[in-house]
């Protein structure tokens, strides 16, 4: 009789809460922390309570991340439409009356200063997921077309401020939902050989494209700038093109190996502008080298593949299409980020996850974590 007044030991009682946790997801993510504190420590040892801040955000994101995965995804279901329209509400109270910090309005203060953009990467894949969702079984072309009505709205709002980086993220997470939810290839061919078709017309008339005083349509001044800064950065070495040699040179000068720990000079000699932050992954390719970066990006992989995973395994429509639109959210983050360091992309200002300082942007990615978790253990419950 004894045994059945046995009160549960800690382990048992702590057992159904860490059953939010995947095993393979948590492995990727602790390898990514990892390699983000060592980066920090080296990059930013020098540079103010940056390491400091860093470990403090990275756990402030694996606090939120915890929690997050403890609610169930119907819960977070209910959320999709009170978060977008918080979030939209919010940007336009930053066209009206936000903070401007050199030259643009991204911030509001509400008793603390906030980025509202910052929500959007969040509330949009779960706005876009409880669409599809509620129309399951029977989605028409007009579906799509409110779909994408809701995701261009806080695009434009976001480019407006202007913050290209972050539009870039939400645009990606609302594409991969709508992409997802089965939009026909008829209506996606379109748009992408358009963009390739201008894409190839802008490097083939780069000169007279970006010579002084032509003026693109839609683009900021900064924006077309930074086009024609990545297709010909020797024009302003010391200027515009400065963040771009830099970075190149210092991954090029890693070589195969590595330069070694804190021993990067390119890093602490400070050539490389913002070498916490944007540029990070320059900082970490000077130490590290080839086979630091492959560690690196099968570390991003991983993660990315483990995310599809349980984007197929997930046992409903909204939790399939949130999983999916999450994933190629951590995948644009990484590729975008490595892409422009290295020359490739323009500089758009978008952080490498885990990897790069930035209080606001980790605590989203925890978010996206936990919901990945939820999701994962929901399919989990079902199949018991």
């Amino acid at each position: 009789m004894s045994a059945v007044f046995e009160k549960p030991s800690i382990l048992q009682r702590v057992a159904p809460t860490l059953q939010g946790f995947d095993g393979p997801l948590a492995f990727a993510v602790f390898l990514l922390a990892c390699a983000g504190l060592v980066t920090m420590y080296s990059s930013g040892y020098d540079h103010g309570n940056r390491f400091v801040d860093h470990s403090r955000n990275m756990l402030i994101a694996g606090v939120v991340m915890f929690v997050v995965a403890q609610i169930p995804t119907q819960r977070l279901m209910s959320l999709a439409v009170p978060l977008y329209v918080l979030g939209v509400s919010l940007l336009i109270a930053v066209a009206v009356f936000g903070v401007t910090k050199k030259g643009a309005r991204r911030w509001i203060n509400i008793g603390v200063v906030i980025q509202p953009s910052e929500i959007l990467k969040i509330a949009m894949p779960l706005m876009l997921a409880w669409w599809f969702q509620k129309r399951e079984g029977q989605l028409r072309p007009l579906d799509f077309l409110m779909a994408g009505l809701f995701l261009v709205v806080p695009v434009g709002l976001i480019i407006k401020q202007p913050d290209l980086g972050t539009a870039v993220l939400v645009l990606a997470a609302g594409v991969s939902v709508i992409f997802f939810a089965g939009l026909t290839w008829k209506l996606i061919l379109p748009p992408v050989l358009v963009g390739l078709t201008a894409a190839v017309l802008v490097i083939v008339f780069e000169s007279q494209l970006c010579a002084d005083g032509v003026r693109w349509p839609v683009l900021h001044d900064y924006q077309q700038q930074r086009i024609c800064t990545l297709l010909d950065p020797g024009k302003d070495p010391l200027g515009k093109g400065f963040h771009i040699i830099q970075g190149m040179i210092a991954i090029g000068s890693g070589g195969v190996t590595g330069k070694g720990f804190m021993q990067g000079t390119q890093t602490h000699l400070e050539f490389i502008p913002e070498r916490t932050t944007d540029f990070i992954f320059a900082a970490y390719s000077e130490e590290f080298g080839l086979i630091g970066n492959l560690c690196l990006i099968g570390s991003f992989l991983f993660l990315v593949l483990r995310g599809l995973a349980i984007t197929l395994e997930a046992s409903t429509l909204f939790s399939r299409l949130l999983a999916g639109a999450i994933t190629m959210i951590f995948f644009t983050y990484a590729f975008v980020n490595m892409g422009m360091v290295s020359g490739i992309l323009p500089v758009v200002g978008v952080p490498l996850p885990f990897i790069s300082y930035g209080g606001t942007a980790m605590v989203t990615l925890g978010m996206g974590l936990g919901i990945l978790m939820s999701i994962a253990k929901g399919k989990r419950l079902v199949q018991s």
